[in-house]
């Protein structure tokens, strides 16, 4: 009995320290499964099972999924053409959250997650819309869209298994039990998702945190301005799209300083259609010049045609102008025309005093002080001269040259991933490990940049929560609560049902989704068998409860997956997640005894 205690304390102590410490969760749940061991709640390999779970390992592999279709801007290509860039949070949800929870209900929503976290983060700076605002929807409408088939997710295959298991065992006192059909779960998972997307399209805005903005006015007198110059690529993305369309109106971090077509100066508008070779003039801050450096269609300047191809093997720096700089009193343009080649450089940006010029670089004259942005090969980074050139060389993190020429490869290399395991040939660690393989082997990404996708803390807490999970079991407090559920349920049926719903709901919060339905299952049976009624709406009952973990960031991959980069609070989830449980909940015990009747 001290064990369920321990495990009581240790549990309690964790969602503390998520709620009111800004402790990185990875250490939290590290130090909870730290005390589980050191109290031997559970078998030394229950409470490890994470670090070597094939679902664990699975979401790692897909994290360089997404890397390479976002290396190749496939994703980015794919969100242009299905999203585009909405004007604000409700137009972005309504893009992106049905297409989420359709594609769930047919596959796995983890690598749509893994793949869609990229597009919500771009798209969030080049449209000035708010991440928290989305990334929370986006993991909901994923599980939301799961709860529509049999296959949607992991809990209802995992139900569906122990009914089929149940109905060959046979037994005396076994109640009205059938298979679930591909689509039967859509009678109630369908009203389901519908109803959840509106609550959170229309409640997102009151119920979602919003991101803090800083408003320190000297801060932004002291942000540096550059100026950048690019040019429209002819065969590009933003030929004959407007302005706005091509998301150079209204974002973050830059403006448009001039637009030149043949030479001459035009009058522009968000309105203004862009033609091939337009002369495009940027001020930008930092974050704003990374952004129009990686932006498809658009080149700087003065990237020369015979290494554009190999672009994405760049590097964008800023370095300071020494006084001993071998350029000083040269003019841009002349050194342009000369093309020096041993430089290895292209320049991007230039900033004087902190300010663009408002003049074209190519007038400019090299000074000392002067703070460029330069686009370089690994090389640079090697040539001893650049102490002698440069007082302050800087490599900018967060920006890389997406290379287009793989694009259809990477979508074909995933596409192929995601059909083998609806086919069932492979598993989906299996499928994703060599999908990641297959992107490394041809040139989809490198190295790497498949080891810095992995987002290791994410991993590190699915893996942790798994162990205590042990250690809920192995301590018999699970045991108690499915006890203590039984004798809630009385003789209502209905009540039984929110009962078992209710029960998969605290069980998500503690344990995984797929643990909180083989765990529920037997109660449901029992409680079932009691009233002498079908267990069919029970079955559906905890497959929908199960899968619905909205209220906890550890009770569903996808949760943890959006937890950092939306750079959310444990009770992030909870305001939102509490009531849609219970609009849930509510559909489906108002619904799931008439289409799966008590006595059939």
């Amino acid at each position: 009995m001290i064990e369920i205690y321990i495990v009581i304390a240790i549990l309690a102590l964790t969602f503390s320290l998520l709620i009111f410490s800004k402790i990185p969760p990875a250490a939290i749940f590290v130090g909870a499964l730290t005390l589980t061991i050191s109290f031997n709640l559970a078998p030394l390999e229950s409470s490890l099972k994470g670090f070597n779970n094939a679902g664990v390992l699975t979401v790692g592999a897909l994290f360089m999924i997404a890397a390479g279709m976002y290396s190749t801007g496939a994703i980015s290509i794919l969100s242009e053409k299905l999203i585009g860039r909405p004007k604000s949070v409700l137009q972005a949800q309504l893009k992106i959250l049905p297409n989420i929870a359709f594609g769930s209900a047919f596959l796995n929503n983890t690598p749509l997650v893994a793949m869609m976290i990229p597009v919500v983060r771009d798209l969030s700076r080049s449209c000035g819309l708010d991440a928290k605002k989305l990334f929370i929807p986006l993991s909901y409408a994923s599980i939301l869209g799961g709860t529509c088939t049999l296959i949607g997710t992991a809990t209802n295959l995992v139900i569906s298994g122990m009914i089929t298991e149940t109905l060959e065992a046979g037994g005396d006192n076994l109640p009205f039990m059938e298979p679930v059909s591909l689509f039967g779960l859509s009678w109630i998972g369908v009203p389901i998702t519908i109803a959840g997307l509106i609550f959170l399209m229309v409640f997102g805005k009151w119920l979602l945190p919003s991101t803090v903005k800083s408003k320190d006015i000297l801060g932004k007198q002291e942000r540096k301005y550059f100026r950048v110059e690019a040019k429209v690529d002819e065969a590009g993305s933003l030929v004959g799209k407007t302005i706005e369309e091509a998301g150079l109106a209204s974002p973050e971090g830059f403006h448009i300083l001039c637009l030149l077509r043949m030479e001459n100066k035009i009058e522009f508008g968000n309105g203004t259609v862009l033609q091939p070779n337009d002369f495009i003039a940027f001020a930008a801050d930092i974050d704003g010049a990374k952004t129009l450096w990686a932006t498809i269609g658009l080149h700087p300047i003065y990237t020369t045609e015979t290494d554009r191809p190999k672009r994405h093997r760049h590097h964008l720096v800023e370095v300071a102008v020494s006084s001993q700089n071998s350029l000083l009193g040269k003019r841009i343009g002349d050194l342009a025309a000369e093309r020096i080649p041993d430089h290895e450089i292209w320049l991007v940006g230039m900033a004087r005093d902190g300010a663009a010029m408002d003049y074209p670089l190519r007038d400019a004259i090299i000074q000392s002080g002067d703070v460029a942005l330069l686009e370089v090969r690994d090389s640079f980074f090697y040539r001893n001269r650049n102490e002698i050139e440069f007082s302050m060389t800087k490599r900018l993190r967060g920006a890389r040259i997406q290379r287009t020429d793989k694009a259809v490869l990477a979508s074909l290399i995933t596409l192929a991933m995601i059909t083998t395991v609806t086919m069932g040939w492979f598993t989906m660690l299996n499928a994703a490990l060599l999908a990641a393989g297959a992107m490394l082997l041809t040139g989809c990404m490198d190295l790497p940049s498949a080891g810095k996708s992995v987002d290791f803390s994410t991993l590190v807490v699915i893996a942790s929560a798994m162990g205590l999970e042990s250690a809920v079991t192995a301590s018999g407090l699970s045991a108690s609560i499915g006890n203590l559920l039984s004798a809630l349920g009385g003789d209502n049926m209905y009540l039984a049902l929110t009962v078992v719903f209710v029960g998969c709901i605290l069980m998500d919060a503690m344990v995984t989704n797929v643990a909180s339905a083989v765990f529920m299952f037997p109660i449901a049976l029992t409680i079932a068998q009691g009233l002498g009624v079908s267990f069919m709406p029970f079955a559906i009952t905890v497959m929908v409860g199960a899968s619905c973990s909205f209220i906890s960031p550890v009770s569903y991959q996808t949760n943890l997956m959006v937890y950092e980069p939306g750079e959310y609070g444990f009770m992030d989830f909870v305001k939102i997640g509490v009531p849609l449980s219970i609009l849930v909940g509510v559909i489906t015990v108002a619904l799931t005894p008439m289409f799966f009747p008590f006595h059939p």
